[in-house]
């Protein structure tokens, strides 16, 4: 929540505090002089609102507290407890008024003085409440807060009792001597109704109840985003202003870790924008697709299984699936133990395509890391460029350019840039680059490595 949505709903809350001691003062006073039970009663009641709005005062206060060691969700459901609290408040005034209207009724007691002063401070009341009542249903619309739409239901029943004593006190007058207690019943039922409609909300939230559509805005916001699959679960709640939207998501299986971050954060994003304040929590479901190629899906399994795989061929004759693979494994490890791995991810691929495909595999040492070298001197860079440059004469490869030499304790490693014809195949390019590469390892021993970056000619 944000501070100026904080700094709002306590300022709201506040005011409201001033003005009910205010009018709840000015009809106890007015109802006990002229003996009005209808009017004591919405005193109390205004009384309950005061109580109730202190309370509120400083819960709003505590509950816009962010997330800490002990509440990972935050503090947003003090406003709920507090809420069921001033709902208590409520029935044991709606309780007290009926049981003293009754015995009112039953004993005959008078009817209360009438004059024109109670009239008019019911009639400010009604301003005041009407006026505090809007404030705070725009703050509670605004900031989510279940507190403050307590505090509004409660003025609004103060409007709404505060006519009724005015209807009673009128009866009164006009010689009805039960219209100030039929008033007082009429003021603990709209208590009563207006108790259990907060009371509904309130315990929807406490048990966890999903917000009415919210799931269904976050599932579409979340189907937006690219890359999304589907949605296979997502489950909602609210705690004070905060959404809480635990998701979990269909993703391509084939996508590598950054990317399906990406998707993450995006996801959160398009929530936040369908929903205002929300907090998600995305869990990615790897599934397989319908359009997944054979390569694909057995670059799957070797990842699934931790192996270094390049080089895969397949054939499709028809009736049968032909798989070729290279596999990378430490140049130390025992051909034994080499031969089990490459076993295992055979019978992986077979599982996956069935017992009748033809799977081999290459094994060939794994590259070892060189983390330590040095830049050759500036005459090896030179005599292995015009050797590049001689060799690449032979070949539809120009340009060598950008020639690198590091010396590593395994031998030389050399890059280089070079040009070819902007119409030339990926493959003819390839076979060139690799007839250059094999031609210097040959004629020049001591290279380890050589890595080429081939790119058009210059605009």
């Amino acid at each position: 929540m944000s501070q100026a949505d904080a700094t709002a709903k306590t300022r709201v809350a506040a005011i409201s505090v001033f003005a009910s001691a205010a009018m709840a003062a000015a009809k106890f006073v007015v109802g006990i002089l002229i003996g009005s039970l209808a009017l004591i009663s919405e005193a109390l009641h205004s009384s309950v609102d005061l109580v109730a709005t202190i309370i509120t005062w400083m819960v709003v206060r505590v509950s816009d507290r962010p997330a800490d060691a002990e509440h990972h969700y935050g503090h947003g459901k003090l406003e709920s407890i507090s809420a069921l609290g001033v709902i208590a408040l409520l029935y044991v005034l709606a309780g007290g008024i009926l049981v003293e209207a009754y015995s009112r009724l039953r004993e005959g007691a008078p009817p209360p003085t009438i004059s024109l002063i109670p009239f008019l401070v019911l009639l400010i009341d009604i301003g005041v409440n009407l006026w505090r009542a809007n404030a705070l249903h725009r703050a509670a619309h605004a900031t989510q807060s279940q507190a403050l739409a307590a505090d509004a239901l409660h003025f609004a029943s103060d409007v709404a009792g505060s006519v009724a004593v005015i209807i009673g006190l009128a009866l009164s007058g006009l010689g009805f001597a039960w219209g100030d207690a039929a008033a007082a019943i009429a003021v603990a039922v709209m208590i009563a109704a207006l108790g259990l409609r907060l009371a509904r909300s309130t315990v929807e939230t406490l048990v966890d109840r999903a917000p009415e559509g919210v799931a269904e805005r976050a599932s579409a916001a979340i189907k937006t985003v690219p890359g999304v699959v589907d949605v296979a679960r997502l489950r909602a709640r609210m705690v004070g202003a905060m959404t809480f939207i635990d998701a979990v998501v269909e993703v391509p299986r084939t996508l590598p870790i950054d990317r399906v971050e990406e998707i993450k954060q995006r996801s959160q994003a398009a929530v936040a924008k369908a929903l205002g304040e929300a907090d998600l929590t995305f869990t990615a479901l790897p599934v397989a697709l319908n359009n997944e190629s054979v390569r694909e899906r057995i670059m799957v399994i070797a990842r699934n299984s931790g192996l270094a795989i390049h080089h895969v061929t397949v054939h499709d004759l028809g009736d049968k699936l032909i798989v070729s693979i290279d596999l990378e494994v430490d140049a130390g490890m025992p051909l034994v133990d080499a031969h089990a791995i490459a076993n295992r991810l055979e019978s992986n691929v077979r599982e996956e395509f069935g017992e009748d495909v033809e799977v081999d595999t290459h094994i060939e040492p794994l590259e070892p890391e060189l983390p330590f070298g040095s830049d050759a001197s500036p005459e090896r860079v030179e005599a292995i460029a015009q050797a590049l440059s001689r060799i690449a004469a032979d070949t539809a490869i120009s340009d060598i350019h950008n020639v690198r030499v590091r010396d590593t304790a395994a031998g030389e490693i050399v890059n280089f840039h070079c040009r070819a014809a902007p119409s030339m195949s990926v493959l003819k390019v390839h076979e060139n680059v690799d007839a250059i590469e094999r031609a210097l390892r040959r004629d020049l021993p001591s290279v380890k490595r050589v890595i080429s970056h081939a790119e058009p000619p210059r605009a």
